[in-house]
């Protein structure tokens, strides 16, 4: 029997590989693509879901522009991410670093520091309410064995941010499981050869693995700007409307309301796209100041 030339079993090989991944092409386009393109369209339009929506141009923007309570949350939002994103990085890095070490029973303290971040986020909120109650919290409890007083960290507006931010601090275990991951990837001559070079400890830290590891670092960045210009579940069971004063009113916090408790989409797709262009410049920022510092293998 003669066989059929290649060109001709080519198109069913096409059909059955456009079969296998359908599903997710019809996934992609449902949940992903057309939310991205209606959420753009509905930005011009005031929309509450219940009634069609009305093309009114601009006005949802504008009507940002003038917002109080849109430029507290950017503001509160911004506050958080400028203190929790480095915080995070380097308590995530230097945990890794201890990690990464030769000590016996090491596995058993990689699953103590990994287990925080399997806590699910409400959980993890609840949690922290306990911690940080002003009258008899731990945290205000262990100050005290030190003669200090603890403020009411929940209830004092200039005290509630600064909360947040050690609570975002407590879900570093992710981070630290990719830094982990990068460090074992350090090659092992170059240690040998700082070594013999004289290196220290410090040394050998910073001209051999923040440069073997920088790419790791800059990925945890990147995902660290997504992730603190996100922060939404923890603070909004920890300070409903982010009470006292919304001093830990966030700019999701305030989006989410408005898409669906106030029913307004419009105003809320404005406010998405907003923070999806804040994000894009804020991650072209970190890679542009980064390139000259990271080193990938291979080059």
């Amino acid at each position: 029997m003669k066989p059929r030339p290649r060109h001709a079993r080519r198109p069913r090989s096409l059909y059955a590989a456009l079969a296998f991944i359908s599903p997710w092409l019809v996934g992609l386009a449902a949940f992903t693509l057309y939310p991205i393109v209606a959420s753009f369209y509905h930005s011009f339009c005031d929309y509450s879901v219940l009634q069609p929506a009305q093309f009114i141009g601009g006005a949802n923007y504008a009507d940002l522009v003038t917002d109080e309570v849109f430029w507290k949350t950017l503001r509160n939002t911004a506050f958080y991410a400028a203190f929790a994103l480095p915080l995070g990085l380097v308590v995530s890095l230097g945990l890794a670093l201890l990690l990464n070490t030769g000590v016996r029973g090491m596995t058993l303290y990689r699953t103590f520091f990994f287990l925080p971040s399997l806590v699910p986020f409400v959980a993890l909120a609840v949690l922290w309410l306990w911690i940080f109650n002003g009258e008899n919290g731990v945290l205000n409890y262990f100050l005290s064995l030190f003669g200090i007083h603890g403020p009411g960290w929940l209830a004092d507006p200039r005290w509630t941010k600064p909360a947040l931010v050690i609570a975002g601090t407590w879900g570093v275990g992710q981070a630290i499981v990719i830094y982990l991951a990068g460090l074992q990837d350090v090659p092992v001559h170059l240690y040998e050869a700082a070594d013999l070079d004289g290196a220290g400890w410090w040394d050998k830290i910073r001209h051999v693995t923040l440069p073997m590891i920088s790419p790791v670092i800059l990925f945890n960045l990147v995902m660290g700007i997504i992730g603190t210009l996100q922060y939404f579940t923890v603070p909004y069971v920890m300070t409903p409307q982010g009470q006292p004063a919304r001093s830990a009113y966030f700019y999701i916090m305030y989006l989410y309301d408005n898409a669906f408790v106030y029913l307004k989409m419009g105003y809320a797709s404005a406010m998405a796209w907003i923070l999806f262009l804040i994000i894009i410049f804020l991650t072209a920022l970190a890679l542009r100041l980064t390139a000259r510092h990271v080193h990938y293998e291979g080059e």
